[in-house]
Order: structure tokens, then C-alpha cells, then sequence
């Protein structure tokens, strides 16, 4: 019986980033075979919303290599959205051929990161995102970014919000439909989290994606949600990290947020039982359990 709490969305999206950020950190490469089957197990179970790969240069993250083949065998049911990360105009080339009608971009709020994942400043990554946007939009796509390292960064410590909101302004200013604010090494805390939120003013646009290194990106979720977010990245089986950030541990798994919205009476439209079957399916591939608490438990009851 769901208990409901004060200042909660009626119904909660969620981003399923498992295919391509759960994924992307696997160092056994997994078959293209698998993926597709990964993706429609996940609309089987009720997302409509699964980030399915990235155009990213099969050098820096070989797993997403297959791209092409993967979206080429994919049969796109209506009303699904399959977005795709892109880092250039190359990507998105590649995005357009494939007849990809929405995509992400993935910025840094602090210098050390953009330098090592973009290669830029966080000044010049906007000189490399804006022609990438402004093509999209004029081709009919929609466009989401990401912005990383919003709450810590391994080699400059806690990061001012300010900092943060300079950033994710200058991306939406770009065009983006949605800012998703990423808590790239899971070191935000709920009062963090709320501070973050009210400094940008509105929540209308936004969207969160916690890393449960400490143990609270649940916490987090709750409390994002009650500021007026209402779209939660997460990834099934809660896989995942950064290959760019080694202290990035998984994402924020798909079911333990399932369990708790449905706890509260949040809609998602998610079938829980079904999620942790494919979740399951996965880890018995990947040859290790789950690192979802919700997986582990519902498991052994199966």
C-alpha cells in the first residue's frame, strides 16, 4: 500500500541510461545481439525513455563501438523515445543517417573534467556543442545535455553552485530541451541537491542523475523530486560509472527508484517485477549480481 508524502510529483519520468551509461563501462565487450535485446526487455517492462548508445569514437569507449549496427537492428516501437549521445558534429552526422530523432550532449561544470573528457575548456565546449545543437534543432531533433561533475570533481573538490548554474544555463541557452545534473562521483547530499535546484530558478527544465557512491542517491532523488523535478535518470541493475572519473561508481538503479515511487504512489508506468527479471537476465551475462538492492532482494524471492 503506497504511503504518499507532501509536495511529490503525480507522475515521475524516467530516463533509462542503461544500455548507454550502464553499459560504456563494461570492459568485456557485449554483443550487439545482447544490447537490442537489452533495450526491448526494457520497453517490455514499461520505459519510454531508453538511451540506447553513443557516436562517441569506438577509441575512447570501444563498448559502444557497434553503434550503426545496434540502432540499424533495433525495431523503434511509437511512443519510445531512443535517444543517443553524441560529443561532435561527426556524431551527429552518424545520428542523422540513422534517422535518430533525439540526442544528448555531455558537458562538464568544472575545467579538470572538461579537459580530460572534451579535450576543451569549459569556456570552448560551448564552441564545440552550439553548432551541434543549432543543426539538430534545424533537422526537427530533440536535444537533452548533461552536465557533469555539478556537486564534486575528483581533482578540484566540492563544486560551487554557481559554477554549476553558469554552466547549465549556457546550455540550455544553446537550445536544450532538458539540463540533466549529474552527480558524476556521488558526493551530493539532499541539502546540496535542494540548493542546486532553487539556484536555477525553476525546476521546469531540469533533470537528475545520481551515482550512489555514498549511498545516497535515493536520498537525493526524494529530494530533487520534491523541488519540482519530475524526469530521474537511472539505470537498470544499477550498472554503470564514468570512464573518465574513476571514483564514478554505478548509477542509481532503475528498480531501487521504482520501489520507492511506487512506495509513495508516484506513477511511472514501470512494472517492476518485469525490470528485475531483465535486470537479472544481465547480470547473469555480465557474470556478476546486481549491485541493486531491489534486484538482490526481489531474487530471492523469485
Amino acid at each position: 500500500m503506497p504511503y504518499a508524502m507532501d509536495g511529490l510529483p503525480e507522475r515521475v519520468t524516467i530516463h533509462e541510461v542503461g544500455p548507454r551509461d550502464g553499459l560504456q563501462n563494461e570492459k568485456t565487450v557485449v554483443a550487439t545481439e545482447v544490447k537490442a535485446e537489452f533495450v526491448e526487455r526494457l520497453a517490455d517492462a514499461g520505459l519510454t525513455r531508453i538511451e540506447t548508445t553513443s557516436f562517441v569514437h569506438p577509441k575512447w569507449v570501444p563498448q559502444l563501438a557497434d553503434a550503426d549496427d545496434l540502432l540499424t537492428r533495433l525495431e523503434r516501437r511509437p511512443g519510445i523515445r531512443y535517444p543517443v549521445l553524441v560529443p561532435n558534429e561527426r556524431g551527429l552526422e552518424r545520428a542523422l543517417a540513422l534517422g535518430v530523432t533525439e540526442i544528448a550532449i555531455f558537458g562538464s561544470a568544472t575545467e579538470s573534467f572538461a579537459r580530460r573528457n572534451l579535450n576543451r575548456s569549459v569556456e570552448t565546449q560551448f564552441d564545440m556543442f552550439a553548432p551541434v545543437v543549432e543543426r539538430a534543432l534545424a533537422n526537427g531533433l530533440m536535444v537533452r545535455a548533461y552536465l557533469s561533475m555539478c556537486f564534486g570533481d575528483p581533482w578540484e573538490g566540492p563544486v560551487p553552485v554557481d559554477q554549476v548554474v553558469r554552466a547549465g544555463r549556457r546550455l540550455l541557452d544553446l537550445g536544450c530541451a532538458e539540463l540533466s545534473l549529474g552527480d558524476t562521483i556521488g558526493v551530493g547530499t539532499p541539502g546540496h541537491v535542494a540548493a542546486l535546484i532553487d539556484a536555477f530558478g525553476s525546476p521546469d527544465r531540469l533533470a537528475v542523475h545520481f551515482h550512489d557512491t555514498y549511498g545516497q542517491a535515493l536520498a537525493n532523488t526524494l529530494t530533487a523530486l520534491r523541488h519540482g523535478v519530475s524526469v530521474v535518470d537511472a539505470s537498470a541493475g544499477g550498472i554503470g560509472g564514468c570512464p573518465y572519473a574513476e571514483s564514478a561508481t554505478g548509477n542509481l538503479a532503475t528498480e531501487d527508484l521504482v520501489w520507492m515511487l511506487d512506495g509513495l504512489g508516484v506513477e511511472t508506468g514501470v512494472d517492476l517485477r518485469s525490470l528485475v527479471s531483465t535486470s537479472l537476465w544481465l547480470a547473469g551475462l555480465l557474470g556478476r549480481p546486481s549491485p541493486s538492492r531491489v534486484v538482490q532482494a526481489l531474487a530471492k524471492e523469485a
